[in-house]
């Protein structure tokens, strides 16, 4: 895992979380720009999925396949789910949701970094 790559992500799900709580306070629904928001998250995500590929496959560190590819997977499913109810959830709500989401990638983030050996 490569340590940079790793913090931008979490630095990337608390500024998007900053942003919809501040959304959450404002009692606001979520608007199209945080969910662009999500998508750049996602974006990296995806870039680390296959960071993470090579150096698995490379025997870069020897660690439990299905505990790594658990984590991998779940983070990139957890933003578009939380996107998509939040474009369905038109209410203050749907900025709670894309809170929680962008938090649980976060710590997502920070455990994959501990199951990696890094932290």
């Amino acid at each position: 895992m490569i340590v940079p790559l790793a913090l931008l992500v979490v630095a990337l799900c608390v500024a998007l979380g900053g942003w919809a709580l501040w959304f959450v306070v404002r009692d606001r629904a979520v608007i199209l720009r945080q969910l662009w928001g999500g998508a750049v998250v996602e974006a990296v995500l995806l870039v680390q999925a296959v960071v993470a590929a090579v150096l698995a496959l490379a025997g870069s560190p020897d660690v439990d396949g299905v505990l790594l590819w658990g984590y991998v997977l779940t983070q990139l499913f957890i933003l578009p789910i939380a996107a998509a109810w939040a474009f369905a959830e038109r209410t203050r709500w749907s900025s709670v949701v894309l809170l929680m989401g962008a938090l649980t990638v976060a710590f997502l983030e920070y455990r994959l970094l501990q199951i990696w050996g890094t932290v």
